[in-house]
């Protein structure tokens, strides 16, 4: 049951971050024009438009003029059905999922607009701020002091690694971070060290590979930040305990 309402549901979802990841860095409105071939401007029937299924009948091309359609698209679209359905069957469908559904899809979107335009917007982060607080005020009640503490324990720690490096991250990726601790509670720990042991990783292999040239590319930090998060909401908790009870 928690399959059959979470994965159509995550697929919807995930075209419609598709359409934020697209227009939100290029200052479009989300809600007009309908959704449209960027190639030739030819607006997208309706069942051209179904999430996944479209892309994959049409073999990734448009309709119209056959312009090639990424598969970032379907990826979006296929990865917030499975996280959204792993959410539904890891927690069950209770009041958490007000709070954590709405989360996985800020994942998404800010590590797909970070992967593409470098950037982290505000205009995502700040109302998922709110979100946060409001919704756990709601329906995680109990969880609302640990959640702020970790919300300014993240954002504090990441101001202080931009300031002490800045060339390693930006103000966007310490906000999200942030945004990050309001939604993961404890779980914000783990989250953050497998956000920088990826990145540790991937740094190292472009080095290995470029060099000395390696140095100058730049690496978006947000989506390891997104892959710290959702570790994190899966087996956060668990791995805190881990620590507590075993290191401590």
């Amino acid at each position: 049951m928690e399959l059959a309402f979470a994965a159509p549901f995550g697929l919807i979802i995930g075209s419609f971050l598709n359409v934020v990841s697209y227009r939100l860095p290029r200052g479009e409105s989300l809600v007009a024009p309908a959704s449209h071939c960027p190639g030739c401007d030819t607006p997208i029937r309706p069942w051209d438009n179904v999430p996944l299924f479209s892309w994959i009948f049409l073999r990734g091309r448009c309709r119209s003029c056959s312009e090639r359609i990424s598969p970032r698209y379907p990826l979006v679209e296929l990865t917030t059905a499975v996280l959204f359905a792993g959410l539904a069957l890891s927690y069950g469908l209770n009041d958490d999922l007000i709070a954590l559904l709405p989360f996985a899809a800020m994942l998404i979107a800010v590590a797909d607009i970070d992967l593409e335009h470098r950037i982290v917007p505000n205009r995502i982060l700040l109302p998922m701020a709110v979100y946060g607080v409001a919704a756990s005020a709601v329906v995680r009640t109990d969880m609302l002091p640990e959640l702020l503490i970790a919300g300014a324990a993240a954002f504090t720690f990441l101001l202080l690694a931009a300031l002490i490096h800045p060339a390693g991250m930006g103000m966007g990726d310490v906000k999200l971070a942030g945004v990050m601790g309001l939604y993961l509670g404890a779980a914000i720990a783990p989250a953050l060290l497998i956000a920088f042991l990826s990145g540790s990783i991937v740094g190292v292999a472009i080095l290995v590979r470029h060099g000395a040239r390696g140095r100058k590319q730049a690496v978006p930090f947000a989506p390891f930040l997104a892959l710290g998060a959702v570790v994190a909401l899966f087996a956060g908790h668990q791995l805190v305990h881990l620590y507590l009870h075993h290191f401590l």
